[in-house]
């Protein structure tokens, strides 16, 4: 797993930015895939993330993953759920030890947050539709109205797909240029007429600048050109393959102090 330096300062929280290592899937979804819903078996799924909980060291059944639909939509997590009964959403916070949040990513970008002082965590599933929308300032609302301080927040956006590997079309441009003309900063030129490359984390970095938050990471990989690190939504189209892996990210509070608990 990837750690993001400003998130690893302090031993009450723990998280990571999974890689694909490791696991048990194979073919399209080799290694660790755990995204459910995509062709994989749902019993190899499972085992994939006991393993990513075994990391975290909570038990299985305490790492709970939101159903994503591209959104800025934020819950509070206070107790774990089930696959079945997951809400959706792409922002979780959480005031709880011992529970794990997460989002899965197939090259949208993960966010994490952490207020240690005030012990409140978060995180973010940051595609351009979640990005543009505010999922992260979302995030943010939600873990004051919890008790954390913008001043105390560190911020981590781990593996995603990079400005040189994420060309768009013009209606996507345009959508950013409505919202603020400023924002063409985060665009090039494509070699294709009329399309661009958009840098999807430098957009997210100054969405999070513009937070005011205590500190601010990027780890820095680009989920396109990795195959063997990362799984990777639009490698897989662009090679002809109509199934594709995904991978994790998740931070707990006090794993130690919940298990001392149960």
């Amino acid at each position: 797993m990837i750690e993001a330096h400003n998130l690893i300062k302090n031993p009450d929280i723990r998280h990571g930015f999974f890689t694909r290592e490791g696991g048990y899937s194979g073919g399209d979804y080799s290694g660790l895939n755990c995204i459910y819903g995509t062709g994989d078996d749902p019993g190899t799924v499972r085992r994939n993330r006991a393993h990513i909980a075994a990391a975290l060291g909570i038990e299985p059944e305490r790492l709970v993953t939101p159903y994503q639909h591209h959104s800025a939509d934020v819950v509070v997590v206070d107790e774990a759920w089930t696959r079945e009964n997951a809400p959706k959403a792409d922002g979780l916070v959480s005031a709880r030890q011992g529970v794990a949040i997460g989002i899965t990513t197939a090259d949208c970008a993960p966010v994490l947050f952490a207020d240690v002082k005030a012990q409140v965590i978060g995180a973010a599933h940051a595609g351009w539709r979640g990005a543009i929308g505010g999922v992260t300032d979302q995030v943010v609302i939600e873990m004051e109205r919890l008790g954390a301080e913008r001043s105390s927040i560190a911020a981590a956006i781990g593996p995603t797909i990079s400005g040189r590997n994420y060309e768009v079309g013009p209606e996507f441009h345009q959508q950013f240029m409505d919202v603020d003309s400023t924002n063409a900063r985060f665009f090039s030129p494509s070699q294709r007429d009329g399309h661009f490359m958009f840098d999807l984390p430098a957009y997210l970095m100054h969405r999070l600048e513009k937070a005011e938050l205590g500190s601010i990471e990027r780890t820095g990989q680009c989920t396109y050109a990795d195959d063997a690190r990362f799984h990777s939504y639009r490698r897989a189209t662009h090679n002809g393959r109509k199934n594709y892996g995904g991978q994790i990210s998740a931070i707990t509070l006090g794993p130690d102090a919940f298990l001392r608990e149960a």
